[in-house]
């Protein structure tokens, strides 16, 4: 065949050589691709042709078509049926009373629209997990010249839009997942001759990214069953994608397992003795590639006992107000005390509410910590009184309470404290300022009066000075308030000659 053809080009460029040339050559004009089953319209004319002119329309050098006796001036049109034998290089012919011309070429591709697009994932089924790489590949089972689209979410995607994807060719490929690429992908094989696209869509592909697990923790609840104990042991992951194994161990021997299909935590159920330790006890959780374990639990349920104290701290603003107080009940020992408060021999609040870890009372109350602490948000007259807690085994309601000895808070001196600086008006502070500078100059006053006579006193003479400690002489002793300093020297030696100096200290308070 391949001969056959190159004789027939051999030939079509012989021709104008054999049978001489025309004045210009022919033209063909038309499209360069062409969508199997369309049709397509080839032209030829030559320019400025003077006579009728003979055309024919070869593909690869064989002869397709031909128009003859066409006018001058006058174009050949060639209305071909795109096969899928179509493709190939065209050249037109023409040819007039004693000369042949060839035209230029055009290399015409069929273009196979695509069909029954389908979208396939590596790894199959599309599960991941996160920074794990996956590629996604669009095949259509017929098409040429195809481009390609990709949705996410409905949503069209391409490498700059959307970081972490990659799009090359056919492919799209997530290189570390995260879960934010865990969605619905499709995508669309397309191809465009001139105007017309053609496109064949796959249906939609979810991608699944699984979530790496944390670490697990474990608890321990207790519950009475008729007159035994029975422990509920908590096994729980915050992060991770169900479905997970979860293991109970004790004294590293496995003793129950189970899958949690739509969560992320388990519960088994154990014998327990209380003031008995029953073993350390670790959680296990597993996935497909992942296995981890908790701390260790000590198994031993403490009951309560010893000691109840509570303890009082009072909160202050920043201006120095007191904003509130917080009662704290403390008790000497117990795994799982359940705690009660009262308030001048009253429950505070309903014991009905217990059960929560932090729960608001009412406006002025609030409890925190299992009910371990009281926060009196409110101060109010009405809560001056006594406070106390009680305390016993929140598991056997058949317990005896260990009460606390009681508090006394003092709410309506506080409040009033507060009130009078809060509601202290400027010309109030003002006098006081005024006031105590009064004093002050009156006590400087007194001060240097005081000074004065005692320096008069030390420059005496010695006979006045001496006489005036005679027990006769009552007239010349000085006031309390008055100190009397000690004599140094000669001067005090001379005194002490007759009668006996008693010396008094009087503090004058500044």
């Amino acid at each position: 065949m391949w001969r056959s053809v190159m004789r027939n080009l051999h030939a079509l460029f012989l021709l104008p050589l054999l049978g001489g040339s025309i004045a210009s050559h022919p033209v063909l004009d038309g499209p360069d691709m062409a969508y199997l089953g369309s049709q397509v319209v080839l032209r030829c004319i030559v320019p400025d042709s003077s006579s009728p002119v003979t055309y024919k329309l070869r593909r690869d050098g064989r002869l397709i078509d031909a128009r003859t006796h066409l006018e001058e001036d006058q174009s050949a049109s060639f209305l071909l049926k795109v096969t899928v034998r179509s493709g190939g290089l065209y050249h037109c012919e023409a040819k007039t009373e004693g000369s042949t011309g060839l035209s230029n070429g055009i290399r015409l591709s069929v273009v196979t629209p695509a069909s029954h697009t389908r979208l396939y994932s590596d790894p199959s089924p599309a599960v991941l997990y996160e920074g794990s790489r996956m590629v996604l590949s669009c095949d259509a089972a017929k098409g040429s010249h195809l481009s390609y689209s990709w949705f996410f979410n409905r949503t069209h995607v391409t490498s700059t839009t959307s970081p972490g994807l990659h799009i090359t060719g056919n492919k799209l490929v997530i290189e570390r997942a995260t879960a934010e690429h865990a969605g619905y992908y499709s995508c669309m094989a397309w191809s465009r001759v001139q105007d017309v696209q053609r496109f064949s869509s796959s249906s939609e592909v979810k991608v699944a990214v699984k979530v790496h697990l944390l670490k697990p923790e474990i608890s321990l609840s207790v519950f009475k069953a008729g007159t035994h104990y029975r422990g509920n042991v908590t096994c729980w992951t915050s992060r991770g994608t169900p479905p997970v194994n979860f293991s109970l161990s004790v004294d590293d021997k496995k003793l129950a397992s189970v899958i949690a299909s739509d969560s992320l935590s388990a519960w088994f159920n154990i014998s327990v003795v209380p003031g008995l330790d029953m073993g350390a006890a670790r959680c296990w959780v597993r996935n497909e590639v992942q296995e981890l374990t908790s701390e260790p639990l000590t198994l031993e349920v403490v009951p309560v006992g010893g000691d109840v104290n509570v303890e009082v701290d009072y909160l202050y603003t920043s201006d120095s107000k007191l904003a509130a107080a917080r009662l704290t009940c403390y008790v000497s020992r117990g795994s799982f005390p359940l705690i009660s408060w009262l308030f001048n021999n009253a429950t505070l609040p309903s014991e009905t509410q217990m059960n929560s870890k932090m729960q608001q009372v009412r406006p002025q109350y609030a409890l925190m910590d299992w009910r371990r602490i009281l926060i009196l948000a409110k101060l109010d007259p009405k809560d001056s009184g006594y406070y106390k807690c009680r305390v016993r085994d929140r598991y056997d309601d058949s317990a005896t309470w260990l009460e606390s000895n009681a508090v006394l808070i003092h709410v309506k001196d506080w409040m009033l404290d507060n009130r009078l600086e809060e509601t202290a008006s400027p010309e109030t502070s003002a006098t006081t300022t005024e006031l105590i500078a009064i004093v002050f100059c009156c006590f400087l006053l007194l001060t240097l009066a005081v000074s004065s006579y005692c320096v008069y006193m030390m420059t005496d003479n010695k006979k006045g000075l001496c006489s005036s400690s005679a027990p006769n002489a009552t007239s010349d002793v000085l006031p309390l308030s008055v100190p009397i300093f000690h004599l140094e020297g000669k001067q005090a030696d001379k005194c002490s000659t007759g009668r006996s100096v008693n010396t008094q200290y009087v503090e004058i308070p500044v």
